[in-house]
């Protein structure tokens, strides 16, 4: 099994900008030396906990800083940016990390953003399938572009000029364009089947209930199967909220603290998800009620702590509920004690994942 690590991030609001942008690089840069396969951000605009604003911009930064480490948007919210835009962005990027780059793209899931953006009363999935669709579309041919939609239209006819390259539009470093990605959150989501249908991956999100998690084995299989497309579980990432420690004390301490950055990231999300009418994602049955959904609850069945042996034991248990997947996926969270969260990730790289995968 390898190991990435995916990040939103989310930070609490009193945190200065300056130090938890430093911080979120940092832990790529980590993530890097310390032989993560890959590292995938996300953004929003409108939200001061969540403090990566573009994907890209941030993956740009890191680009020259990073060695190995294949980097991922985590996600592009495609209804927010307009597709050329998009498009060009990417491939700039792509070369930038030559091709390191994995294209994580979703209809975005935070309702302020699709207020200030003016989607909020817009069919969101139909502007995505749209702008991937037209993005593919600008790298599959050269140009000059005459692309109609129902949102968007992208024409360069009027003004191209070929032998100058007026009206082009770079291609990615990739052929034909790097390996998408799309992150899951719902129970049974048919987004995870039109994923597998389209040969795009997917990241299970770190905050879904391992028995919801358990079915986007089944709906990628179904997804593969209507196209008779080959496939393992090595082709399925599954993200998880783990913390490391070199004593059992230490971790249980940082990681179950409900106003430490574990409970923080948990009782934002919380309150986000749950006002977005989606307590179901919480729930280890549909049949359990909203009154359950409670902080303490969350954090005890989402959250795997502990030593190394501890850690390894338990995410072999979880392995084994979810069923068999290629990539465990590291959630990076606040880093409110820098060291113990450094210490974390070095555990979790160097006596963790030999245990598990020696236990596979």
């Amino acid at each position: 099994m390898d190991l990435s690590y995916f990040t939103m991030p989310l930070h609490p609001k009193n945190r200065n900008y300056m130090e938890t942008l430093n911080e979120d690089r940092d832990a790529f840069i980590l993530a890097d030396r310390l032989g993560f396969k890959e590292g995938f951000v996300g953004e929003h605009v409108t939200d001061e906990a969540e403090t990566i604003t573009s994907s890209l911009i941030f993956l740009a930064s890191l680009a020259y800083q990073t060695d190995n480490i294949i980097l991922g948007s985590g996600t592009v919210n495609l209804p927010n940016s307009h597709p050329a835009a998009v498009a060009a962005q990417v491939s700039m990027l792509d070369h930038m990390l030559r091709g390191r780059f994995i294209f994580g793209i979703s209809p975005g899931g935070l309702l302020s953003d699709a207020e200030v953006f003016g989607t909020l009363k817009k069919d969101r999935k139909a502007m995505f399938a749209e702008a991937i669709e037209q993005i593919l579309t600008i790298w599959g041919n050269d140009g000059p572009f005459n692309i109609e939609g129902d949102y968007w239209n992208i024409s360069t006819i009027e003004t191209a000029d070929i032998g100058i390259g007026q009206g082009l539009i770079i291609k990615p470093y990739q052929k034909p364009n790097p390996p998408i990605m799309v992150a899951c959150m719902s129970p049974f989501s048919e987004s995870v089947a039109t994923a597998a249908q389209n040969q795009w991956s997917i990241i299970s999100a770190n905050f879904l209930q391992p028995v919801w998690v358990a079915s986007h084995w089944e709906k990628l299989c179904e997804g593969w199967n209507a196209k008779g497309i080959p496939h393992t579980p090595s082709d399925w990432r599954v993200a998880k909220s783990i913390f490391v420690a070199d004593d059992e004390k230490t971790a249980y301490e940082y990681a179950m603290d409900p106003t430490g950055p574990y409970g923080n990231y948990y009782s934002s999300l919380m309150k986000k998800l749950i006002g977005n009418g989606r307590p179901d994602l919480f729930k280890t049955s549909a049949e359990m009620p909203d009154s359950d959904v409670t902080l303490e609850f969350v954090m005890n069945s989402l959250i795997i702590c502990g030593t190394p042996e501890q850690v390894a034991s338990k995410l072999f248990d979880f392995r084994n509920t979810v069923g068999s997947f290629g990539t465990l996926v590291y959630a990076g969270h606040d880093w409110s004690n820098p060291e113990l969260a450094k210490r974390s990730m070095e555990l979790m790289a160097n006596q963790v994942m030999p245990k598990v995968n020696g236990n596979l």
